[in-house]
């Protein structure tokens, strides 16, 4: 997957999660939980595009800890949605698994930046 299509599909998730969250009924502990999702989930393509950025190799790699960390704190507000029965939606499992996906995708990218940083300093 390239650059391009990581970040269609990050600005995808984002989008999806909007949708999600305007069709969610408004109870006060659900807006709370939506709240802090729409700001995690939203965040996750905002630093990605950051990262692409970066104007060196470690400033990517601090910019994509955060994308990871991002993805993985939407994960965690979708599992406290879900489990906590205050919606009944069929887009939460697909958010879900887009959510654990993309944790792994960007904790991959890391990985590899680190390694490569490394290899790098070693020359």
């Amino acid at each position: 997957m390239d650059k391009a299509e990581l970040k269609n599909r990050t600005k995808k998730f984002a989008i999806d999660v909007i949708k999600f969250v305007e069709a969610a009924p408004r109870l006060r502990s659900l807006d709370i939980l939506t709240h802090q999702l729409l700001r995690s989930s939203t965040s996750v393509g905002a630093n990605y595009r950051s990262a692409c950025r970066g104007k060196s190799t470690a400033d990517f790699i601090n910019k994509i800890v955060i994308v990871e960390e991002e993805a993985d704190e939407s994960v965690y507000w979708l599992e406290l949605i879900e489990e906590s029965g205050l919606i009944n939606s069929t887009a939460l499992p697909n958010l879900k698994k887009e959510a654990n996906e993309l944790t792994a995708i960007f904790t991959a990218i890391g990985k590899t930046a680190k390694e490569n940083q490394k290899s790098n300093n070693k020359k």
